[in-house]
């Protein structure tokens, strides 16, 4: 019998209990090796649906399938031992009815072995996520900017400016944390309103563009180690330029190719020790 000693997943419950003490750290993971590297870090890994524009260059979440979520889902939960893992659900997968919810979603939690899935939507959700939960699928919601619905919203954009729109995001908050959310996604939403739901509503909120009194914060991984160029949001901090030194090594990688420095005699089989 192993004598190693297996770490303790976090779960839901303990993110849970992370409303109003210590942030909820959280980062975006798409693959193993990604996965290894932040899960000592964070506290909760999302497999955001984000991947279709950072791994597969689609311009916007629309093309991500079921079957892409979970693959880079199972491989997530493979590269890490700690964090709380939750797969989105991508566009089409959940809207249609409860029943085809908790379908793909028991689907997701049994081929990538993760704790909980996210969907986007308020009060027009309540139902699917209730739904969810009674069936033991655990559900973070996602308020404010929903990127799947951006065609919807005319397009990337700050939300909660106006009164109603800021009392139609409160009534989607309060309405996700009622059906039985674990915790929820504000994006984009501007930070006095996003303050208030985290005050106002009982379960955790991980704000993304949203407010620094939001119970966590999450960024995509790929944005904060400068590995995702092509636009950075307001709302990111980089933390290192990656993207640079992946550049240089490969054009350094390059020279010594073409001038014959790459392979050396260190790097072959056969050769008698010393080179020649």
């Amino acid at each position: 019998m192993s004598t190693a000693v297996q770490m303790k997943r976090i779960s839901v419950p303990d993110i849970a209990r992370h409303k109003g003490g210590d942030p909820v750290v959280c980062l975006t993971a798409y693959s193993a090796p990604m996965a290894g590297f932040l899960d000592s870090a964070v506290d909760l890994l999302l497999v955001g649906d984000s991947l279709g524009m950072v791994v597969y260059g689609l311009p916007s979440t629309l093309g991500v399938t079921l079957d892409m979520m979970i693959a880079h889902g199972a491989a997530v939960v493979r590269g890490s031992s700690r964090a709380c893992v939750v797969v989105d659900m991508p566009f089409g997968s959940y809207q249609e009815s409860p029943q085809q919810a908790y379908r793909n979603a028991a689907r997701v939690m049994a081929e990538t072995g993760c704790q909980a899935v996210k969907l986007e939507g308020g009060t027009e959700m309540a139902e699917t996520i209730a739904f969810l939960v009674a069936r033991g699928i655990p559900v973070m919601g996602h308020v404010g900017l929903r990127p799947q619905s951006v065609h919807v919203a005319g397009g990337f954009r700050s939300h909660g400016r106006s009164e109603a729109e800021a009392m139609a995001i409160m009534a989607d908050a309060r309405a996700v944390a009622q059906a039985g959310a674990f915790s929820f996604v504000i994006e984009g939403t501007v930070e006095p309103l996003a303050a208030r739901i985290t005050r106002e509503v009982p379960v955790p909120t991980i704000g993304i563009g949203a407010s620094p009194q939001c119970d966590g914060q999450v960024l995509v991984a790929e944005d904060l180690l400068g590995l995702f160029a092509d636009f950075t949001p307001k709302f990111v901090r980089r933390y290192a330029e990656l993207g640079e030194q992946v550049s240089a090594a490969a054009a350094a990688y390059a020279d010594d190719v073409r001038a014959r420095r790459f392979p050396g005699p260190e790097h072959c089989f056969g050769l008698p020790k010393g080179g020649a």
